[in-house]
């Protein structure tokens, strides 16, 4: 019976009878449907400005997690290959230290020219110039560029080249030119050499 009165209020009143000054004096449903807006209004605005920026921080310190974990695992696998990684160290070092053997000092440069010019005539030819040329400094090291000019014939000026190699320290060929000897059968070859040494913190 009360449902029913209710409806039949309901049709009955008309909005525009509504007073704001009169909350209180408004239909029962009315009342009803307000606070289920606002309520519902409450809590959107709670969502929007509070439980929306924790769901942020949430994906944020989820993400950290992540990269905490990641940089956890890299650290695991250093530490448990700490011992390899010494191994690996030490012989670098004196793969290092062998490396830098090789490269002559320059108390060594004129014994290093003797070996070039014994190469030469050891394979018969003609060594017209050996020439020193200016040092050029590198990040690690100095480069020491040495201008050749020999004659011979094309298989001792092959022969030549192919014996630098096995001199006891590094050196390098480079520029080749080879030019046919007017008036004869050799031929002349002008190269640049180039020897190393290790860059200390002086140089």
């Amino acid at each position: 019976m009360a449902i029913e009165d209710t409806l039949k209020s309901l049709r009955e009143f008309d909005l525009n009878d509504l007073d704001l000054d009169n909350i209180g004096s408004w239909p029962v449903p009315i009342l009803v449907l307000l606070w289920v807006l606002i309520f519902a209004g409450v809590l959107f605005l709670g969502y929007t400005y509070h439980v929306e920026g924790l769901q942020q921080n949430l994906a944020r310190a989820e993400q950290q997690e992540v990269d905490r974990k990641k940089e956890f695992e890299q650290k695991a696998f250093q530490a448990a290959n700490l011992d390899a990684y010494k191994r690996q160290m030490t012989e670098m070092e004196d793969s290092f230290g062998a490396l830098v053997s090789q490269l002559p000092s320059d108390t060594e440069v004129p014994g290093l020219l003797e070996d070039i010019t014994n190469k030469g005539l050891a394979n018969g030819l003609d060594i017209a110039s050996i020439d020193l040329q200016d040092e050029r400094a590198q990040e690690f090291y100095v480069e020491l560029p040495i201008a050749i000019v020999a004659s011979g014939s094309y298989h001792d000026l092959g022969s030549f080249v192919s014996s630098m190699a096995s001199l006891p320290r590094i050196v390098t060929l480079h520029d080749f030119s080879i030019e046919m000897v007017y008036g004869g059968g050799d031929l002349r070859m002008n190269m640049i050499a180039r020897t190393y040494r290790y860059r200390d913190e002086d140089s």
